[in-house]
């Protein structure tokens, strides 16, 4: 028996905040990749593991959210925890491969098609080990072809992104690189639903193992939710991150303020014939020129 599949019950809702939530994970990985191009090579890791972690814990955020609008109208659906938990950390590592390769090796083409690729194959893998995770009674099966269409779309977000990355420095470019990352990470996620199918096993009035949904992904999707938030915090409180290009990536800005001592004044002042503009002492009987040169002093 065919399952009907609605990947929208609650409207646009799960929709636009999904986005939402890719949208706020990859400005804020983008602007933490960007800030480690311009600081300390000591610093360089934290901010780069701060921004792989930013746009993972994003994307896997964007995924379960537009899964609460997913369901299966003849079968209840629950999920299994440390599968979920899974796609998680697959999402983190491999996105932060692809980051650490533009980190330090730059945008170089090499560069970019290894990372891209990488980090595409993690989203996509992300999404399909978190599919894996998705309990109810029947089988699951894919279009092999819409599939693959789903992997390119994830690999050519993640290169531009990876890109945009190390390429766009201003605040509101980096913004806008953002949403365009989140638009293909959330078509990425529709593409793979739209490759599935359901087919049930007619066990009728039996509930799926594991939590329910609910109950599930809501306590699961508040840990990411609060560190994307923490993480927005570093990023306000940083004025580099902020401005991007502009005073603070100036030379003149990041030179020392010198506090010299004022200068100690010289007794007595010597005085320079070309610009002394003293009138010359008038010559006359009975004055000389050393006692005229006292009275002046």
């Amino acid at each position: 028996m065919q399952g009907t599949i609605d990947g929208f019950n609650y409207g646009a809702v799960t929709p636009v905040a999904a986005y939402f939530m890719a949208c706020l994970g990859s400005a804020l990985g983008l602007r933490c990749t960007t800030r480690s191009l311009r600081t300390e090579r000591s610093w360089k890791p934290g901010w780069l593991a701060l921004g792989a972690t930013s746009i993972g814990s994003g994307i896997w955020t964007m995924h379960f959210i537009a899964m609460i609008g997913f369901q299966v109208k003849e079968a209840p659906i629950s999920y299994d925890v440390p599968t979920t938990l899974v796609s998680l950390v697959v999402a983190i590592v491999m996105v932060g491969i692809g980051v650490f390769i533009v980190g330090y090796r730059g945008a170089s083409r090499g560069a970019l098609l290894s990372a891209g690729t990488l980090t595409g194959l993690g989203i996509a893998a992300m999404h399909y080990i978190g599919m894996a995770g998705m309990r109810l009674h029947g089988r699951m099966e894919y279009d092999p072809t819409v599939v693959v269409l789903s992997v390119v779309v994830a690999i050519a977000a993640a290169t531009a992104a990876l890109w945009a990355a190390v390429s766009v420095h201003g605040f509101l470019a980096s913004l806008g690189a953002s949403m365009v990352m989140a638009g293909a990470v959330t078509g990425m996620h529709y593409t793979g639903m739209a490759a599935m199918s359901v087919h049930l096993q007619g066990l009728n009035g039996v509930s799926a193992g594991g939590g329910s949904a609910a109950s599930i992904m809501f306590p699961m999707l508040l840990g990411p939710v609060v560190f994307l938030v923490l993480a927005g915090v570093v990023v306000m409180f940083d004025p580099l991150l902020v401005l991007g290009e502009g005073e603070w990536d100036r030379p003149e800005a990041r030179k020392p303020v010198r506090n010299d001592p004022p200068a100690r004044p010289v007794w007595p002042p010597s005085h320079d014939a070309a610009t002394d503009r003293r009138p010359a002492p008038l010559a006359g009987p009975g004055r000389h020129q050393g006692s005229q040169d006292a009275r002046d002093w």
